[in-house]
Formats: structure tokens, sequence, C-alpha cells
């Protein structure tokens, strides 16, 4: 187990995974922080911390759930025709029916933000809420919105890396749970960062839609799929890794170019 966590792959997808489920989880950090405000002072810290925590096991065993099934990888059902031939296993189907879902959430997120970037808060802001219980109780609904794309993002970066399914289902409970510690200690200061740099978020949303287009492309390849004679390509995770990287690297020279712009003395 811990030969495989000390690789550079799963060192990589630790590392990757981490900064996506925080990235990802800045909306709920807000939504939660909205919840949290209609208390009374000393019982909004609480519920923040409350919220987040849930949100940690709410994901780890959502994570037990979609592992389990990704596991299952023997063919229930086939297909031949003279230019299609599948094998459909629930490993194939949930990996393909999570990236489409993630090319769905990250394309509608991304339309909502550019036409009506505070429609989701406010919907949060005019619901009611009167006592602690009602509070956690929103958050966990809110959290579980959000717990879908960042499972199955997991599920995507980590699917392959090693034969044995729970070495990676490990490695996916840590990356959940370093994030969560991370949002819990920094959520302000976090918060604060995306807002000044919105691109940030954007990109996240961006690399769903990598991810998505991966999963589907993983579940063709699983599901043994050929269309006209020609079979599915596994795209290995370091195109992807590759991709966060540069494109993170472009956004710190953007914003150094732009710190630079705005304070020409430094």
């Amino acid at each position: 187990m811990l030969d495989f966590l000390l690789t550079g792959d799963a060192l990589m997808a630790l590392i990757t995974l981490t900064f996506l489920e925080i990235i990802l989880g800045i909306d709920n950090i807000v939504f939660i922080s909205i919840a949290a405000n209609k208390l009374p002072k000393n019982q909004r810290s609480k519920a923040t911390n409350i919220g987040l925590l849930l949100a940690m096991v709410q994901r780890i065993i959502l994570l037990f759930f979609v592992s389990f099934l990704v596991g299952l990888k023997q063919p229930f059902y086939h297909l031949e025709t003279s230019w299609l031939t599948v094998s459909v296993s629930w490993q194939a189907l949930i990996l393909f029916a999570g990236g489409m879902f993630l090319i769905y959430k990250s394309t509608s997120e991304i339309r909502d933000k550019v036409e009506t970037p505070t429609h989701d808060r406010d919907t949060v802001k005019n619901k009611r809420i009167n006592s602690l219980s009602q509070a956690i109780v929103q958050i966990i609904i809110i959290d579980f919105i959000f717990s879908i794309d960042s499972i199955l993002t997991a599920v995507g970066m980590t699917n392959g890396l090693h034969p044995n399914h729970n070495y990676t289902l490990v490695l996916m409970i840590i990356a959940v749970m370093i994030s969560i510690a991370i949002m819990i200690g920094f959520a302000n200061p976090i918060r604060k960062f995306i807002d000044v740099h919105p691109s940030i978020q954007m990109l996240g949303l961006a690399f769903l839609i990598l991810i998505g287009f991966m999963l589907i492309t993983e579940a063709a390849h699983l599901s043994e799929t050929s269309l006209f004679g020609k079979t599915v390509g596994a795209i290995p995770k370091g195109y992807l890794y590759f991709a966060i990287a540069f494109s993170l690297f472009v956004e710190f020279l953007n914003y150094r170019i732009t710190k630079k712009t705005q304070n020409p003395k430094d």
C-alpha cells in the first residue's frame, strides 16, 4: 500500500485531485457560509465546521458506493452489429454516465456563472433557517449536490492507477480528507482569493470537461467498444496532468502580468 502511495503517479494524482477538490469546493464553502450566517454569531463557526465535517463523511460514503460499482468489471450485456461492438459492464456504465454528468454539470456551471452568477446564492439566501439543526440539514443537502461531481472527478483521476481497487480508494479518501482539512483551516482566505481571481474556478470547471471526456473514452475502452472496426484506446493520465499543469502555469503568468501592470513600481 505505502509503496503505491509513494509512486510518482499516485503522488501526482493526489496533488492534482486535492487541488481540484478545493477549487470545486469553493461554491460549497460559499453556500455553507450563507446558510451559517443566518444563525446567531455564536453558532456560525460551529455550523460551518460541522457542515464541512459532514461533507467529508458524506463524500467518503459515496466513494465507497461508487468504487464498489466501478469494481464490477464483468460484462452483463453484449451488443454486436455490423458497425458497433460493445461489452457493457457496470464499471463502463458508471464511468460513461459519470463522464456525461461532468460535462453537463461543468458546462451548465460555466453558463450560469457567465449569465446569472448570483442565482444559486440568492436561492440559498431566500431559504429560511431558524435553528442550528435546520442549518445543518440544509448544508447536508447542498453538499450532496456538490459531492457528486467531486466523487466522479476522484474516480476519473484515479481509475486504473493500480490493479487493486482498494489502493485507489484509499488515495481518493486521503485526497478528500486533505481538501476538507484545508477548507476548514483556510476557508475564508481561499474564498477571497477565488473572488479576486474567478478564472481559477473557471479553470477548475474546464478541467471537469477534460475529465468527463476522459471518463467517456475510458468507458469505451473498458467495454472493448469497436466503431466501424476501430477500437477506442485509453487516454494516458499524464496527458491530463500536463494539460492541468500547463493551464495553471499560463494562469500564473497572467496573474504576474496583471500584478505588474497594476503596480508598475514593483
